[in-house]
């Protein structure tokens, strides 16, 4: 359908003046799981902002988001599972669309933006963006108005080239201390001392600053807490600087969100809006890109007008009901010809209704996550097996009773309702052709595809190349695990983390290259 019909249709319905509209800031944070807040019981990190954020508004004990980020920002903007938007992974290209595929481009979606402008909202977004389109429209394509973006030398306007890359994100260019951005389709320079973060912040509070007349939109796609881990400024000297931790980053990023709801406050904001901040998927090196709770587990607060205050919700939620839940305080109506795969959080917010839904979903891959209130599901990727667990009245891992192989007939019966569950929804499978080789005509052994290098390939590149089986420039955690030579299991753990120095669940070209150079 037409997306300028589409607006025409869904702003006619929409039923609130705009005087009555909250402004609503949407954060994701990039690489954070749960368990890192102090509010979800971190006893290392200090989140005081965050936390404060929680005990004024309602936080939710188990919000899943998708292992890795594509997935998750898919999903996010369009409210829907891989299985209608077309992004069950993300590295591997037999999960996601292919090229000629019309969903391969994200503006092609009707998106949390074009529902938000059809309500008469103006529109932002700021921070990371890593998905499709072309200068200077991508972003403006997904229905914002305004935008500044963390570039890839890729995103660059042509001509010009960004003289600072981050050691250890895969030769990217940077996004933290003289960050590559673009601001509106323009290139922005930036000097040695500036440090990325901060510019993004700053542009969501001016944009809120110049729009506090109207009802606005702030899509908040925070750089932090992704790797590499480097140092951050110091919020108490300035000029001075934190270590290069990740508690360092994620307490920065605490810092700028006590910096935005200052500024809310000071202009008169405050009252009438509607902040939601969850993270894109677990923690990078500490779950993110595994299909597992541990993987798919992020926070989600939400805290503003009509919401009610020190909740802690034990109603289980994921992402696509984001999209429903901005339709229901932002007097949106979603499009009637597009599925929708979740449901509105007002109710819960409200203090209407302590039960949301009776299950949620992650997925990676043709890998899943599913979970209710009691009871978890993982089933691996490629058919490697599922584990099946009674979580009792534990939400946060803490005292899961694996059942896997219990034939009790709760846990049979748990089992056939999961399995009619799935059941509904499409088996997320590989492309036609890009299934994994297996069998023994023309095609390598099992025991070929997973086994390690042979000793006489010295060469790095080349054993690089070996271990990188679906030839996608990383090499995934399956992938690692699967071509070790090594026969001990938490040995390759400890290397595939200490390799992954960006944390984000697979080892680049340059990360492997890299082992043991000392950095300068």
């Amino acid at each position: 359908m037409n997306r300028a019909f589409i607006f025409c249709l869904l702003a006619l319905s929409s039923s609130l003046s705009a005087a009555s509209k909250p402004n609503i800031i949407l954060i994701l944070a990039d690489d954070l799981g749960a368990k890192e807040l102090s509010c979800y019981g971190s006893k290392v990190h200090q989140t005081p902002n965050l936390d404060r954020m929680a005990a004024e508004g309602t936080r939710f004990e188990t919000f899943y988001a998708m292992p890795l980020c594509t997935p998750t920002r898919v999903c996010l903007m369009t409210g829907q599972y891989g299985c209608h938007n077309g992004f069950l992974g993300m590295a591997n290209p037999a999960f996601k669309p292919l090229k000629t595929d019309p969903k391969a481009e994200i503006g092609n979606h009707f998106t949390h933006a074009d529902l938000m402008k059809s309500a008469g909202y103006t529109t932002a977004q700021s921070g990371k963006w890593q998905l499709s389109g072309v200068l200077p429209t991508l972003v403006r394509d997904c229905g914002f108005d305004e935008y500044r973006m963390w570039a890839y030398d890729q995103n660059l306007p042509p001509g010009i080239k960004h003289p600072a890359h981050e050691r250890g994100d895969g030769g990217n260019a940077a996004r933290y201390w003289q960050a590559s951005i673009i601001d509106n389709g323009n290139y922005l320079p930036t000097k040695p001392d500036d440090y990325g973060p901060d510019f993004f912040n700053d542009f969501v509070i001016d944009f809120a600053r110049r729009h506090k007349s109207e009802p606005f939109f702030i899509y908040y796609t925070s750089v932090l807490t992704h790797g590499p881990h480097l140092e951050t400024p110091d919020p108490v000297h300035p000029g001075k600087r934190w270590p290069a931790t990740f508690k360092s980053n994620l307490e920065y990023l605490d810092h700028l969100m006590g910096k935005l709801f200052a500024s809310l406050k000071s202009e008169g904001l405050d009252d009438n809006t509607l902040l939601i901040f969850i993270g894109d998927n677990g923690t990078g090196g500490d779950g993110k890109g595994t299909v597992t709770e541990l993987g798919a587990r992020t926070p989600c607060i939400i805290r503003g007008p009509g919401v009610k205050r020190g909740v802690v919700s034990r109603a289980v939620a994921d992402l696509t009901d984001i999209m429903p839940t901005l339709a229901d305080f932002g007097g949106a109506t979603l499009p009637k010809d597009e599925p929708f795969d979740g449901h509105s959080l007002g109710p819960v917010l409200r203090g209407e209704k302590e039960k949301h839904r009776d299950w949620i979903y992650s997925h990676l891959d043709d890998g899943r996550v599913l979970r209710d209130s009691r009871w978890l599901l993982e089933i691996a990727k490629a058919g490697k097996g599922e584990k099946f667990f009674d979580c009792g009245e534990s939400r946060d891992g803490t005292g899961y009773k694996d059942v896997t192989d219990s034939t009790e007939p709760e846990v049979k019966a748990a089992r056939a309702r999961f399995a009619s569950i799935l059941a509904t929804m499409p088996e997320p499978k590989p492309h036609p052709g890009m299934e994994p080789k297996t069998g023994k005509k023309n095609q390598k052994s099992e025991e070929a595809v997973t086994a390690p290098p042979p000793a006489s390939l010295k060469d790095k590149d080349a054993r690089y190349a070996f271990r990188d089986k679906n030839k996608d420039g990383r090499i995934d955690h399956d992938e690692f695990v699967t071509t070790a030579s090594s026969k001990d299991p938490a040995a390759n753990e400890a290397r595939f983390k200490k390799l992954d120095t960006n944390h984000d669940g697979g080892i680049t070209k340059e990360e492997f290259l890299n082992e043991g150079k000392t950095a300068k």
